[in-house]
C-alpha cells in the first residue's frame, strides 16, 4: 500500500485481509487457553488483553499526520515499520507464552475431526474459488468491480457465510447436543457483535467525516488533524479497561451474564450517536462532543469486545476454537460493512437523522437482547 497504484492498494488490502485473519482468531483463542474453563478471570484477563491490543490504536497520531501533511503512501510505510517491530517483538519474546496455542485441539473421536476439517477445506476452498472466479471476470471487463459493488458484494457474502456456518453447527452431523445449543447462544450474541461494529465503527466514516467537517480543530491556532480523533477511542480504552478488569471480579456472583453484557454495550453506544443529535446540523461545533460520544461508545466496548472474545473461547467447542474465533470476527467485518454504508450516507442524509437511526437501532437490538438473556443464557449449558 505504499506503493502508488489501485492494483499495488488492492494487493496490499487482500494482505492485510490474510495477516489479520491469522493473527486475530489465534491470538484472542491462546489468551483464552491461559485460563482453566472454571476460572472467573477469563473476562478480566481479556480485558487486560484488549488494552493491551488498543496500545497500538495511537499510530493514527503519527500516521494521520503523515498522510493528510505529506501523502498517505508513506503513512502507510509508517505503518508498515510498526508492524515489523511487533513481529520481531513477538519472536524474541513467544517462548513465554509456554503451550498456550502451540498444538490445535482435538475430540478425541479421530473420524469426527477429519470430518469436520473436510468440510471446512471445503468451505475455504469454494471460498478461494468464488474470489478468483470474481477477479478473473472482473479482469476481463465481463463484471463490473468498483470499490462499492466489491463492498456490497463481500458483505452480503460475509452474511450468508456466516448463516450457513452458524446453521452448519447447530443442524449438521458431528456436533453434540450441548455443542448445538452453544451454537445457538454465539448466534446471538453474533447479531449483537454485528449491529454494535455497525454503530461504533463509524469512527472510522460518519463520525470521522463529522470531524472534518463540522468540528472546530484548532488548538492555539494550529489546526490538527481529523485522524486525531482515532485515539481517542483506544485512550478512553486504556483509561477504562483496568477498571473494569477490576469490576468482574470485585462483582463475583453477582457479574451479569455475557447476554446481559451485550445488552448494555448495545445501549451505550445507541446513547453515544443520541449525544451527537443536537449538534450534527452545527458546523465548527466543540470536540466535546465527538469526545463524549466516544467515551460512550468504549464504555459499551468494554462491556462487548472483550467479553466477547471471553465467551468464544468458553463457548466454541475445543476441537474447533480458532475457527470458531474466525468466525465471530465476522461479526466485526458485517459491522464495518454496515457502519461504511452509514458513512456513505454522509452528504445525502440529514446528519441528525443518520445519527438518530444510529442510536435507535442498537437502543432496540438491546431491548430484545435483554429480553432473551435467559434463554440465551439456557443455550449457554452453564457458561455464563
Amino acid at each position: 500500500m505504499a506503493t502508488p497504484g489501485v492494483a499495488m492498494y488492492y494487493s496490499g488490502l487482500g494482505l492485510l485481509m490474510l495477516g489479520t485473519g491469522l493473527l486475530k482468531p489465534n491470538v484472542s483463542t491462546m489468551v483464552g487457553q491461559l485460563y482453566s474453563p472454571g476460572d472467573r478471570r477469563r473476562d478480566s484477563g481479556f480485558s487486560i488483553f484488549y488494552m493491551g491490543i488498543n496500545i497500538g490504536a495511537f499510530s493514527p497520531l503519527l500516521v494521520s499526520w503523515v498522510g493528510e501533511k505529506v501523502n498517505w503512501h508513506l503513512a502507510f510505510a509508517t505503518s508498515g515499520v510498526g508492524m515489523l517491530a511487533g513481529l520481531t517483538q513477538y519472536l524474541l519474546t513467544g517462548k513465554y507464552l509456554g503451550e498456550a496455542g502451540l498444538h490445535p485441539s482435538r475430540s478425541g473421536d479421530v473420524a469426527k475431526d477429519r470430518r469436520q476439517k473436510r468440510t471446512a477445506a471445503w468451505i475455504a476452498a469454494l471460498a478461494v474459488l468464488a474470489l478468483v472466479t470474481v477477479i478473473t471476470l472482473g479482469s476481463q471487463s465481463r463484471i463490473q468491480l468498483t470499490a462499492v459493488s466489491v463492498s456490497n458484494g463481500l458483505g452480503w457474502v460475509l452474511a450468508l457465510v456466516s448463516l450457513a456456518v452458524f446453521a452448519w453447527m447447530i443442524f449438521g452431523r458431528g456436533w453434540s447436543p450441548q455443542e448445538r445449543k452453544r451454537a445457538g447462544a454465539m448466534l446471538v450474541l453474533f447479531i449483537g457483535s454485528a449491529i454494535f461494529w455497525g454503530a461504533y465503527e463509524q469512527a472510522g466514516s460518519s463520525l470521522n467525516l463529522f470531524a472534518d467537517v463540522n468540528t472546530n480543530r484548532h488548538i492555539l491556532g494550529y489546526e490538527f488533524p481529523a485522524g486525531w480523533f482515532q485515539w481517542v477511542q483506544p485512550l478512553f480504552v486504556l483509561i477504562l479497561a483496568p477498571f473494569f478488569a477490576w469490576l468482574w471480579i470485585r462483582l463475583g456472583s453477582r457479574e451479569p451474564s455475557s447476554p446481559a453484557k451485550f445488552s448494555v454495550a448495545l445501549f451505550f453506544v445507541g446513547l453515544s450517536f443520541l449525544v451527537l443529535v443536537p449538534p450534527a446540523s452545527r458546523i465548527g461545533v466543540s470536540p466535546n462532543w465527538l469526545n463524549t460520544c466516544y467515551f460512550l461508545s468504549v464504555v459499551g466496548e468494554m462491556c462487548l469486545s472483550p467479553v466477547g472474545l471471553s465467551a468464544m473461547t468458553k463457548l466454541a467447542p475445543a476441537r474447533a476454537a480458532g475457527f470458531a474465533m474466525g468466525i465471530w470476527f465476522l461479526s466485526t467485518s458485517i459491522g464495518e460493512w454496515l457502519a461504511g454504508k452509514a458513512g456513505s450516507l454522509f452528504s445525502s442524509m440529514p446528519l441528525p437523522k443518520l445519527f438518530g437511526i444510529s442510536a435507535v437501532v442498537p437502543f432496540i437490538a438491546a431491548i430484545i437482547l435483554a429480553l432473551l438473556v435467559r434463554p440465551t443464557k439456557r443455550l449457554m449449558s452453564g457458561v455464563s
